[in-house]
């Protein structure tokens, strides 16, 4: 597995909306920035994806324009667009923002560090 197969990993973990399939991509020093918070343990991290599949309801979550912007042995850096849609109060609705992903390998696989995102 090579690190862009790590960012389609974490998209497809992402829309299964059960984050022990998440976590298995995470570092355990991962560090999220949402929009409206700062996550910096698993379990927050953990707290907020489950916040938000209970607030959009069958979320499906996708990256496109996804642009490496650094690529090494040990580190590898992603920017794209995300897109979701799903129900919000059974009203079906969608969005986008961007996203910047941060890679690196550790015993041989690569794991997620840090996620940040935002609105457009």
């Amino acid at each position: 597995m090579d690190y862009r197969d790590a960012l389609a990993q974490y998209i497809n973990a992402t829309n299964t909306h059960d984050f022990s399939n998440i976590q298995q991509l995470l570092d355990p020093a991962a560090v999220y920035w949402f929009t409206d918070k700062t996550c910096t343990s698993l379990e927050e991290i953990k707290n907020y994806f489950e916040q938000a599949w209970q607030t959009i309801q069958e979320e499906v979550y996708s990256a496109v324009d996804v642009t490496w912007i650094a690529a090494g042995e040990d580190v590898a850096v992603c920017t794209y667009t995300y897109k979701w849609e799903g129900y919000y109060k059974g009203e079906h609705r969608e969005g986008c923002g961007r996203a910047t992903n941060v890679f690196k390998r550790a015993d041989g696989e690569w794991k997620l560090v840090h996620e940040h995102l935002s609105p457009l």
